[in-house]
């Protein structure tokens, strides 16, 4: 295991930059609309040689009711209760605001580990807004500009001994656990199977990944667009691991307007690059409309394994018109991706759930499969033979 750092603060403070700092990647969307991340983002992060697990999260916001701010705000308190160190991050440009204090204050009240940042430090105007972050309460204030990369190491200063804690617990913890061999006579699979789950917009992408979960570990709801970049998520399941990952949906690129919805589509996009398998999650009340067969064909032409999971099965009511008509587009418009393994579902329910993962596994075994050169020229001759060049 490896310590867990979290990011929080108001919206707009830098918070996804400072993520991107610290992954060396630019795997959080940053822009200047606030609120852009909605669900917490886990990445691996390293500081002066030390690597670490960096939590990304929503902006803090007062709210207590079912709307998203508050389903947004639930998830950031749950990546609190985890952490071995928060980073609180305040805009020292803007200097302290209300809700800076109200937000420092239910963090004093949390029992872990805090680091006030202030961040966008840069220059020698901002003296100000950093003395300002004294009066939060939270000890010393460290000055970093996370866009231009300055006062990391004072970062590091104030991170490590939490960190050095943190893994002196692991260390304890684990002394205890004793190895256990596996011989399955499997091939061992180089690091976790990589499983994104895409489709249109308000399909059900995320109430599937929470359902596999079995916990609210993403923002759900009933507007289209809630999910904005691609969460990574580590789960455990029948012995393998396996890392999820939540994308946004996708729309037709004619439609697509809003600069953030671009950035969001091309996260999606880079996901179904970096997968093993991906989950196609169509609504089985519209089953494969033109764009999920353009997604689809993407998925095939990125060479990856394909699963179309038929979601909302439970409110279709004539069933068998459903299959055949999904059987008969994907037989025209998909025909180089035969055989691909459909599986109706309600994530809402936990209706068919389990034939899920079982598909994807499956799945994932016959891509990975080596065929030997003499079987493919077999093929290939039989094949020439039926439809000559």
């Amino acid at each position: 295991m490896t310590a867990i750092v979290v990011i929080v603060g108001r919206p707009n403070v830098g918070k996804s930059t400072l993520f991107n700092r610290l992954t060396g990647r630019r795997e959080a969307i940053v822009d200047d609309t606030p609120g852009v991340t909605r669900d917490r983002r886990e990445g691996r992060g390293r500081l002066a040689g030390r690597e670490f697990t960096v939590v990304d999260t929503a902006g803090l916001e007062e709210a207590f009711d079912d709307s998203l701010a508050a389903r947004t705000r639930r998830q950031t308190e749950r990546a609190v209760a985890g952490a071995a160190a928060v980073l609180m991050v305040v805009d020292a440009r803007a200097g302290i605001v209300p809700l800076d204090e109200h937000f420092a204050q239910w963090l004093r009240r949390q029992g872990v580990p805090v680091i006030l940042v202030a961040n966008k430090a840069e220059g020698g105007g901002v003296a100000a807004g950093v003395g300002e972050a004294w009066q939060l309460g939270l000890g010393t204030p460290v000055p970093v500009s996370a866009e231009h990369g300055e006062g990391m190491g004072l970062l590091y200063e104030a991170l490590a001994p939490m960190l050095d804690a943190a893994d002196a617990a692991d260390a304890a913890a684990a002394a205890g656990e004793a190895a256990q061999p596996t011989d399955d006579g499997l091939e061992e699979v180089s690091g976790p199977l990589r499983l994104a789950i895409v489709g249109r917009p308000n399909v059900g992408k995320s109430t599937l990944l929470n359902a596999l979960l079995g916990e609210d570990r993403v923002v759900t709801g009933p507007v289209a667009g809630t999910t904005r970049d691609a969460v990574s998520v580590g789960w455990h399941h029948a012995g393998r691991d396996i890392l999820l990952v939540d994308t946004a949906g996708l729309r037709r690129r004619a439609r697509i307007e809003e600069r953030l919805e671009q950035m969001a589509a091309a996260d999606a996009l880079r996901a179904i690059r970096f997968a093993h398998v991906v989950a196609l999650v169509l609504d089985a009340q519209q089953p494969m409309e033109r764009q999920d067969l353009s997604i689809a064909r993407h998925v095939v032409e990125q060479g990856r394994a394909l699963v179309i999971v038929l979601n909302k099965w439970d409110a279709v009511i004539d069933r068998a018109a459903a299959r055949r008509l999904l059987g008969e587009r994907l037989a025209d418009s998909l025909s180089q991706s035969s055989g691909v393994i459909v599986v109706p579902l309600s994530a809402a329910t936990g209706v068919g759930l389990d034939r899920l993962m079982p598909a994807v596994v499956s799945a994932f075994e016959t891509w990975n499969r080596r065929i030997p050169t003499a079987r493919l020229n077999e093929w290939l001759g039989a094949a020439v033979e039926r439809h000559p060049p």
